[in-house]
C-alpha cells in the first residue's frame, strides 16, 4: 500500500530540511484514499479525484501537484505509478507586486507608530519594530520571535527561521543603539518576559497585532489601504530594505556575484532566485538595468 511509501517519502523531505507539515498531511489523507479503493500505486485519474474534493480551485491544483511530485518520486523506481497532469492549474499563484516603501515614507512611517494609541510601551514598541525592519530587512515574524539574549555584542542572532536555519544579522550602531534604549523601558515592564518585543500583555507580539498596528500606522499617513495591484504591509519594510541594498551594488561581475549571494544570505532566502526577483518586480531596479544595458551596448561604461 501507499501508507508505507509515504511514510519514506517524508522521512526523505524531512532529512533534507523541509518542514513538510501540511504536505505530509495531505499524502497520508491520499494514501488512505488510494487504498479505500484497493490501489497500491499511483493512478492519474484517482488523484485528480482526490485532489477535486477541496472546495476552491487553488487548493484542488494544490494537492493534486503534491501528489503528482510524489509519484514523480516513486516513478523513479517503478514505472506502474502514474504522474497525474496538472487539470486544476499551476499549484503556485505568481507572487504579488510589492509595495516599495520610500525613505521619506519609512521615517512616516515610524513617527505615526511612535504616536498611535495611549502614552504606553505600545507606542515605543511599534516604532522600534518597524524601525528594526527597516533597517535590517527582518521578516516580521523573525523579528516578533526574537528573544533578549539573541541581541549579541556581534548582531542579532536569527533562529530556526522560515526554512528552518539560523543566521547572524550584524546591526549598524544606531539600531543597537535603539535597540537597547527600548529595552531599558521593555525590561521594566515585563521583566520576566524572555522576548525582545512584548505586548501590553506582557506577552509577545502576535503577527497580527503587529499587521493591525502598521495598518493603523500607514493609514495615518495616507498610503493605500484597499486592496490595490500593490499596497504596504509590515513586509514591505523588507522590501525597502532589499531594494536599496540591491541599488548599492557595485559594478564588475564578479562584484554583483558577491553583493547578490551576501544579500541573498543576510536575508534569509532558501534560493538566490529569490533576491533577484526583486530586479524584475521593482520598477526603479528595472529602469536601471536598462539603462545600464543602453550605455553597454553604445560603447559607454555602465
Amino acid at each position: 500500500m501507499l501508507a508505507g511509501a509515504v511514510s519514506a517519502y517524508v522521512a526523505l523531505r524531512r532529512a533534507a530540511g523541509v518542514a513538510f507539515k501540511s504536505e505530509a498531511r495531505l499524502l497520508t489523507s491520499f494514501a488512505a484514499f488510494s487504498a479505500s479503493r484497493d490501489q497500491s500505486h499511483v493512478r492519474a485519474a484517482l488523484a485528480i479525484e482526490w485532489a477535486a474534493l477541496a472546495r476552491a480551485v487553488p487548493q484542488r491544483a494544490r494537492r493534486l501537484a503534491i501528489a503528482a511530485r510524489f509519484a514523480r518520486h516513486l516513478r523513479a523506481e517503478d514505472p506502474q505509478h502514474e504522474i497525474p497532469p496538472p487539470v486544476f492549474g499551476a499549484d503556485k499563484r505568481p507572487r504579488p507586486v510589492p509595495y516599495i516603501l520610500s525613505h521619506d515614507e519609512i521615517q512616516r512611517l515610524v513617527q505615526a507608530a511612535s504616536q498611535s494609541g495611549y502614552r504606553t510601551l505600545r507606542r515605543e514598541t511599534y516604532r522600534t519594530l518597524f524601525a528594526l525592519l527597516a533597517s535590517t530587512g527582518l521578516r516580521a515574524s523573525e523579528a516578533i520571535h526574537l528573544q533578549i539574549d539573541d541581541l549579541t555584542p556581534d548582531g542579532l542572532v536569527i533562529r530556526c527561521t522560515k526554512f528552518r536555519k539560523s543566521r547572524l544579522v550584524p546591526l549598524h550602531d544606531s539600531v543597537r543603539a535603539g535597540l537597547e534604549r527600548y529595552l531599558k523601558r521593555r525590561r521594566a515592564y515585563a521583566p520576566t518576559e524572555p522576548h525582545l518585543f512584548v505586548s501590553l500583555r506582557r506577552k509577545p507580539l502576535l503577527l497580527h497585532d503587529v499587521e493591525s498596528a502598521f495598518r493603523t500606522a500607514a493609514k495615518a499617513i495616507g498610503l493605500p489601504q484597499q486592496p490595490v495591484r500593490a499596497r504596504p504591509t509590515p513586509h514591505s519594510l523588507r522590501h525597502a530594505f532589499a531594494v536599496t541594498a540591491l541599488q548599492a551594488c557595485p559594478d564588475g561581475r564578479d562584484a554583483i556575484t558577491e553583493h547578490m549571494v551576501a544579500l541573498s544570505t543576510y536575508l534569509g532566502h532558501a534560493r538566490v532566485a529569490d533576491t533577484y526577483w526583486y530586479l524584475e518586480s521593482v520598477p526603479a531596479l528595472m529602469a536601471d538595468i536598462a539603462d545600464r544595458c543602453e550605455r553597454f551596448v553604445i560603447g559607454e561604461r555602465p
